[in-house]
């Protein structure tokens, strides 16, 4: 398997060094995304019994562990959809793409992608803007203030799939290949964390019930942490 740098140098051999290098931080950062957004949905997606599981076990520790993800999901799909430059520096975004692409019907589909993309992203830009990179102090002080755009999560899925098919359409012309983001395998994540969890309240209710009936040993009474 190759490892990064060796995929890397792939991309800026077919691509030139400013695309390659461009289109490799951008798949890196796309790929991170969709690993983020699916420990989001294996953690509080899924189904309800996973959400009384984790309420059972730590209920505002996990409380802000959705709070975390969900945000950072939506800053985020802002910025790989903001503007090439901004305050005069370049950012790594996908509008930065375009200009990068010498074949001019690619470049034009890779436009057109790339608006789509923008426009399913742009419920996550008054997020950020008024609550997670600044506080809007109307909002937060106001109950008749402007409230926040709606979410949910086929929007946020949908502004994913959007952002991917941009950066597929370019791996389709020069490398003729595409990456199937939300298929990369998942070691040692939420879904582990979920059994983890399962069992160890399991063995702990079982303590519980054997210190309630008298028949306890003396390692339920132990704490190693």
């Amino acid at each position: 398997m190759a490892n990064a740098e060796e995929v890397k140098r792939h991309y800026v051999e077919r691509m030139g060094e400013e695309l390659g290098s461009v289109f490799d931080a951008l798949w890196n950062e796309v790929a991170w995304l969709y690993k983020e957004w699916s420990e989001y949905v294996e953690l509080f997606g899924t189904k309800p019994s996973r959400i009384e599981l984790l309420n059972e076990a730590a209920s505002l520790f996990f409380k802000i562990v959705q709070a975390s993800l969900w945000e950072g999901t939506l800053l985020h799909i802002a910025r790989l959809t903001d503007p090439p430059i901004s305050a005069g520096k370049q950012n790594l975004t996908i509008k930065h793409l375009p200009s990068l692409i010498q074949v001019p019907e690619v470049a034009a589909k890779v436009t057109k992608l790339i608006e789509v993309a923008v426009e399913k992203a742009k419920f996550c830009r008054d997020w950020r803007n008024r609550y997670i990179a600044h506080c809007d102090l109307q909002l937060a002080i106001d109950e008749g203030a402007e409230p926040l755009t709606p979410v949910s999560k086929i929007q946020v899925k949908d502004a994913l799939v959007a952002i991917a098919a941009v950066l597929n359409a370019i791996a389709e012309y020069y490398i003729r290949s595409t990456t199937a983001f939300d298929a990369i395998p998942s070691l040692y994540g939420a879904e582990s964390l979920l059994y983890v969890i399962d069992d160890g309240l399991k063995a702990e209710r079982a303590r519980q019930e054997r210190i309630r009936t008298g028949d306890f040993r003396p390692d339920d009474y132990e704490r190693d942490l």
